[in-house]
């Protein structure tokens, strides 16, 4: 077989050659973009694949993913899809009967959208399982309900909905409980999932409340050909800790779901103001579980070190805790020496201009979630019933972080949502709070090169098809590219050729559909 690869009759999203038809691929690398006869004449001994009008574009990376966590949603108990308490214990209760034995694994419900507006307890589920051990986690993964058999085995007596530590624990003994063949199948169905919308790599945000070093362990060595970049949410206090942790882990960085807070779904995300759905709580305004002499440690050990620091970040209270500490490390060690560790905050819900502008200017990079607006925006969305309104009207602010020069990277916190990157770029683009969405070319950046550069990959190619660049590209169906539509149509990507910007797939249609995806060279998909 020829060592170039030829892909002809197709468009080719690329910045070096707008209108381009034509790609060439050797050894992973691509070598060059034009018209088909050209591309013929220079490579006569290629292997030619017709692209048949299909769609290159750069491959995604999925910039904030919990790659088990999503597989066993996948192999296992997917609740996403109920619509009443009801509804969830009537999808219980079919896995039960079809799968008799083992640990039953569930994620996905939100109680928020229920006409009853009630999590399903412990009576409930044991109603339908017996003394079966079984687990169910909120769609946010900040919560969840849990048999007694599984409360007992964990020495949780509580029969209140699982938060903080007694939800890690509760959810670590379930997972003891999985057999090696169930989290080995459950990897797999992620990765082939992830490869088959597009995706050839995802930063898995590990850490010891997440899924254990085990697992982390475990994932390196599951062989796929979608890359996998680690990050490990553990804090330390000093530059020879984080050094030795990422000897330990070798994570690319000690950050990803290091918890500052919890999520708002799950009523845990730190606020300055209480809930506007909780009245008289001692936790009316949410979790805080590192406090700021904690963070700033963390921080400051990290740069010290030269090692990405981060956090999951997602109330305002959380929010400001983290800048101010940003502040004190950017004090002792200097603007420069923070930005080139590429410090990451993952989530960044809800942010003041001031802030952004602060986050700008360190070059702390924004790990975000754009879906997150599309499923709880809005002026009825659960963003709306936490919050109240006005509050709600602050939430996922992409155009400001994006104007005050905060490198965006985009994913999908799977399994809380779907890891189709399209949804995602779709998402961004049509927030649900006027002002806050940002143009169709700078959210696909973001969940490509901005999702590399996050990474700590940062060659300026990477993530573009350009001469030089790594061939890493999804083949997508062509009927979801409208290049005839007129300037002023919903999702028009380019509004005039003459900008020698390429143009892109609409999405206020069907979504694009994945045909091949390949990553440096290697077909992982199709």
């Amino acid at each position: 077989m020829s060592a170039t690869r030829l892909l002809l009759n197709g468009r080719i999203h690329s910045p070096a050659m707008p209108d381009a038809t034509a790609m060439a691929v050797r050894e992973g690398v691509v070598t060059w973009l034009g018209s088909d006869d050209v591309g013929r004449a220079q490579y006569p001994d290629a292997m030619v694949t017709d692209l048949d009008g299909g769609f290159v574009a750069p491959a995604f990376v999925d910039s904030h993913v919990h790659v088990t966590a999503t597989g066993l949603a996948l192999t296992g108990l997917d609740l996403r899809a109920a619509s009443s308490l009801r509804h969830c214990l009537q999808l219980l209760a079919d896995f039960v009967r079809s799968h008799p034995d083992g640990v039953i694994w569930g994620h996905g419900w939100d109680e928020t959208s229920w006409p009853e507006r009630t999590p399903p307890s412990t009576a409930d589920i044991d109603a339908v399982v017996g003394g079966r051990l079984a687990y169910l986690a909120r769609v946010d993964l900040h919560s969840a309900a849990a048999s007694t058999a599984l409360r007992r085995r964990a020495g949780v007596d509580d029969d209140a909905t699982l938060t903080a530590d007694a939800h890690h624990l509760v959810r670590r003994v379930a997972r003891e409980n999985l057999t090696a063949a169930q989290r080995t199948a459950a990897r797999q169905a992620a990765l082939d999932a992830a490869a088959a919308t597009g995706i050839v790599a995802v930063h898995e945000c590990a850490g010891p409340q997440i899924g254990g070093l085990d697992d982390w362990r475990e994932l390196r060595g599951h062989g796929h050909g979608v890359e996998v970049v680690g990050y490990w949410g553990e804090h330390v206090g000093t530059a020879a800790q984080a050094r030795e942790l990422i000897d330990q882990t070798a994570a690319r960085g000690l950050a990803g779901d290091l918890f500052v807070d919890g999520a708002l779904g799950s009523r845990t995300a730190w606020l300055h103001e209480p809930y506007a759905d909780v009245h008289g709580c001692s936790a009316a305004n949410g979790n805080s579980y590192l406090d700021p002499e904690a963070i700033t440690a963390h921080l400051a050990a990290c740069t010290d070190a030269g090692i990405t620091a981060g956090f999951h970040v997602i109330g305002d209270a959380a929010v400001t805790a983290v800048v101010e500490a940003l502040e004190t490390v950017v004090e002792r060690f200097g603007s420069v020496a923070v930005a080139r560790c590429g410090h990451r905050l993952e989530h960044l819900e809800m942010v003041t201009e001031e802030q952004a502008a602060k986050l700008g200017a360190w070059g702390v990079i924004a790990s975000m979630q754009p879906a997150f607006d599309a499923l709880w925006g809005g002026d009825t969305g659960m963003y709306a019933r936490r919050l109240g309104a006005e509050r709600a009207q602050q939430m996922n602010r992409f155009a400001l972080l994006a104007s005050q020069g905060v490198p965006l990277a985009f994913g999908s916190d799977s399994p809380v949502t779907d890891m189709n990157p399209w949804a995602g770029v779709r998402a961004a683009t049509t927030h649900r709070t006027p002002g806050s969405a940002i143009s169709a070319r700078a959210a696909f950046a973001a969940a490509t090169r901005g999702a590399w550069r996050a990474a700590g990959v940062r060659d300026g190619v990477t993530g573009t098809l350009v001469p030089g660049a790594p061939a890493s590209y999804a083949v997508w169906e062509a009927d979801a590219f409208d290049v005839s539509a007129p300037a002023d149509a919903v999702q028009r990507w380019s509004t005039d050729p003459r900008s020698r910007v390429p143009v892109l797939p609409r999405l206020d249609g069907r979504l694009p559909r994945c045909r091949q995806t390949v990553h440096r060279g290697s077909v992982l998909h199709g």
